[in-house]
């Protein structure tokens, strides 16, 4: 199919990630390449600043700006969480056409993917020649019909490196401070959470015990768990995910007052932690502390996936490129070739399979007894980090033998 020339308008949705930007970067120089691609414009956070017309000329950017973009956490333009109603997305049509943009690329999750999957619908059945297409953004890992998303991997290597951490912390003030909860982002998929597994050095190594929204939380058995880990180390590092629910497929802690709630209907998460700490000092009479990163966790450049910067970039240079090819009303995925060594490509998927569906974490990635993961999901999760964690020492902790006969 022959390039249309036009316009290209790109925007950022969701939650801010640390790779996000390198997308951005890709679909700009890409775009840069194609002599169909006239100009290239930014949605100013997202869709809800395309309804009043906020954008930015991205090709008068510098080349530097661009390049560094790579390497710069959070969302340039802006994001948002925007619902729009039926009648925004003639709003937006309209707009489109009047800066004569032919190139819609968002880069997001699967609300934003069911937002350029409507909007291309629309294009179509009115005749306008719009090519749609989008670049997965999450940290939830979530989206269907890719291997992984861009985020995961330095989402997963951030809280890697900070349980491991924590798990020293506690060991060494464990006389103290005996049960250490952390809590991961993650709505309804554990994916953040199962992540703090790549943690451990060796086998008594934090995180202890991992409890994922997918296996529903029963208070017996976790405080078994808690019991039986406590007598054998003398403290317990426990990773939980904010989504966790109980047998009765309730939110273990959410909001419920109307502030809390976003356009889309999802409730503001987070308490899971002390929530459990409250049930660890009831049941077991243990003292029990929790740690929650919050949105530093998704958003963070200190401990950035190098495979993860590099695969958000060239998704975004992909959406670009199948547009200008004919492309339209699809999602670029990562296709994973091999784990050892890991290889990766880039594939399409259509957005109506992608759009509002949610991959949860698979039976085979999680152990039977529903506290842990499996060695399958390290094997699926280690290649997206990058290179190891650096190695730390440990002392040799034999005892010189007592003289006081004490």
């Amino acid at each position: 199919m022959e390039p249309v020339r036009g316009n290209l308008v790109v925007g950022q949705s969701g939650g801010p990630t640390a790779v996000i930007n390198s997308s951005l970067s890709g679909v700009v120089l890409e775009a840069l390449e194609h002599d169909a691609i006239e100009e290239i414009y930014g949605m100013v956070h997202g869709v809800e600043g395309l309804l009043g017309e906020e954008l930015i000329d991205l090709g008068r950017q510098s080349a530097a700006t661009i390049a560094g973009l790579r390497s710069t956490p959070s969302a340039a333009l802006g994001s948002c969480r925007h619902k729009l109603r039926d009648a925004d997305y003639e709003k937006l049509l309209r707009v489109l056409e009047a800066h004569g943009v032919r190139y819609f690329v968002y880069i997001g999750g699967n609300d934003s993917a069911d937002t350029a999957w409507r909007l291309g619908r629309l294009a179509a059945d009115l005749g306008y020649e719009l090519r749609v297409m989008s670049v997965p953004k999450t940290i939830d890992n979530d989206l269907v019909e890719t291997d992984h998303c861009p985020g995961y991997g330095s989402v997963a290597r951030w809280l890697a490196t900070a349980v491991r951490d924590a798990g020293l912390d506690t060991e060494a003030i464990g006389v103290v401070d005996t049960i250490k909860v952390i809590e991961t982002m993650g709505r309804n998929t554990g994916w953040i959470t199962a992540a703090t597994a790549l943690a451990r050095d060796h086998a008594d190594a934090a995180p202890h015990l991992i409890y994922l929204p997918e296996r529903p939380f029963v208070r017996d058995r976790f405080l078994a768990d808690v019991d039986r880990v406590h007598k054998k180390l003398g403290h317990a590092v426990i990773t939980v995910c904010e989504g966790l629910k109980d047998e009765r497929g309730e939110y273990l802690s959410a909001s419920g007052k109307t502030v809390d709630v976003d356009r889309f209907g999802h409730k503001q998460l987070g308490g899971a932690a002390a929530v459990l700490c409250d049930i660890v000092a009831e049941g077991l009479g243990i003292k029990a502390r929790w740690d929650k990163p919050g949105t530093i966790q998704r958003v963070s450049m200190l401990a950035a996936s190098p495979v993860d910067l590099e695969e958000a970039y060239q998704v975004g240079r992909a959406a670009v490129r199948h547009a200008v090819e004919g492309q339209d009303g699809a999602m670029v995925t990562l296709v994973r070739e091999s784990s050892e060594p890991y290889r990766w490509a880039t594939g399409l998927a259509p957005l109506e399979r992608v759009a509002n569906a949610e991959r949860k974490v698979p039976d085979e990635f999680i152990a039977p007894e529903g506290n842990d993961v499996t060695d399958a999901f390290l094997a699926y999760a280690r290649p997206l980090i990058g290179p190891p964690l650096p190695p730390y020492a440990r002392l040799d902790m034999t005892r010189v033998a007592r003289r006081t006969g004490g």
